[in-house]
């Protein structure tokens, strides 16, 4: 069996194809054939060192799958062979509350992800793929499509009329938009380029902001807002950006932090928060049942994934190479 394989922390360099055991499904075990797998940007902080939780050495990258049930193991009842599958980000967080144990079973980072032929996961750890969907679009869901449904709807709340400041045009803020409009709320995007603005709109965004035109761009976010702000930030950008965000809210609004794609250092005054009311919550991802939900969503509203590019199992690599470059709008995709 073929996979993929960081045992070190040389980034992409770090990763290798190897030949690995054709392992047998144990009691309440399924194996399944994986079809797809996508990158996120977590996917280049694991194979250059990891992170809290995620530095497993030898690991088996990538969170993101789906795939054929091939096996079952005794006393499984959820699947049967030929069922199509996603496995969950969080392998052990079915729903409720998270704590750390469970936070340690993240995907190709905690425990071994989805970057093989494949793979062997608990039952209880898959989410049924819907009718319709291809495992190319189920396999960008299980991260950036699960949180941006934490951030918006468990976490925020989000209502029609809204308004959502989504930061750049990366898997996250694709879903978030996707979602915001299917919910009746009004999307404001950024970007450092017209081209992606403009797919962005084709998407359904109200309105895109250039942040290299703009490096203020808060204060473009106020004017676009009559001076109240906007009722929810999904920000995935990090210190960087975070004291713009909070700028841009509006009082009583929502900053849910997910990501660390600008700086991962810097120094941001809580006061804004205190002045405005604002509700600032750290997001990682989601349990089984949010991801059953977002497929959900995703169904009635007939959300179809933004798929950027695919790429072979053989060019895995050079799929990292090409998600690293940042030229994509939605998800990058290695199908097998």
């Amino acid at each position: 069996m073929k996979s993929y394989l960081i045992d070190s922390d040389k980034g992409i360099d770090a990763i290798r194809k190897v030949d690995a055991a054709d392992a047998t499904p144990g009691k309440g075990q399924v194996k399944i054939g994986i079809k797809a797998a996508s990158l996120n940007y977590r996917d280049l902080v694991i194979a250059a060192g990891g992170y809290m939780r995620n530095d497993t050495r030898p690991v088996v990258p990538l969170s993101d799958g789906a795939g054929e049930v091939l096996e079952v193991g005794d006393s499984v009842t959820r699947w049967k062979v030929g069922d199509r599958v996603s496995p969950i980000f969080v392998r052990d967080w079915i729903d409720g509350a998270v704590d750390d144990a469970k936070l340690k079973t993240g995907l190709g980072g905690g425990v071994d992800g989805v970057l093989a032929e494949s793979m062997i996961v608990r039952e209880q750890s898959l989410v049924a793929i819907p009718d319709g969907m291809s495992f190319t679009e189920a396999a960008t869901v299980p991260c950036a499509g699960v949180t941006a449904w934490h951030a918006l709807f468990e976490s925020g709340n989000l209502q029609p009329g809204q308004t959502v400041l989504l930061l750049g045009t990366g898997g996250v803020s694709i879903f978030a938009l996707q979602l915001a409009k299917a919910a009746g709320a009004r999307v404001i995007i950024t970007s450092s380029s017209d081209e992606k603005l403009e797919q962005a709109k084709s998407l359904g965004a109200d309105l895109g902001i250039n942040y290299a035109k703009h490096p203020e761009w808060h204060k473009h976010i106020r004017e676009l807002t009559a001076g109240n702000g906007v009722d929810h930030v999904v920000e995935v950008g990090g210190p960087g950006t975070l004291e713009r965000s909070l700028k841009s809210a509006s009082v009583g609004g929502h900053v849910h932090l997910i990501g660390l794609l600008d700086s991962p250092a810097g120094k941001v005054s809580p006061m804004l928060s205190v002045f405005n009311l604002l509700t600032v919550r750290g997001i990682y991802v989601g349990s089984r049942q949010m991801h059953e939900k977002m497929l959900a969503a995703m169904t009635v509203n007939q959300i179809v994934p933004v798929i950027d590019k695919t790429f072979s199992f053989d060019e895995a690599i050079e799929a990292y190479r090409y998600f690293a470059s940042q030229k994509h709008v939605g998800k990058v995709v290695i199908e097998l």
